[in-house]
């Protein structure tokens, strides 16, 4: 997977995720202030490999880690400029 694709699906995943916190803000008081936050996506194998990817990558380091699983969305994103 191209790593702009990556991306662009993970801000999609974060973009999930704040409006899900948003309505539950105790959720966010869940993840300490240090660690590195991993989303792994249902429905989406090749983003979730990537991913676990990045979190082995962490863990290895030594890391503080929170990993969620998410319901991968098929909704576009809107273009910028």
């Amino acid at each position: 997977m191209k790593r702009q694709t990556t991306v662009r699906k993970n801000l999609d995943l974060l973009d999930e995720f704040m409006k899900y916190a948003f309505d539950r803000p105790n959720v966010l008081e869940q993840i300490p202030r240090n660690a590195s936050l991993v989303i792994l996506p249902e429905g989406d194998p090749s983003l979730e490999k990537e991913n676990r990817r990045t979190l082995n990558k962490l863990k290895a380091r030594g890391e503080e880690i929170v990993a969620i699983k998410l319901k991968a969305t098929k909704r576009k994103i809107s273009k910028v400029g």
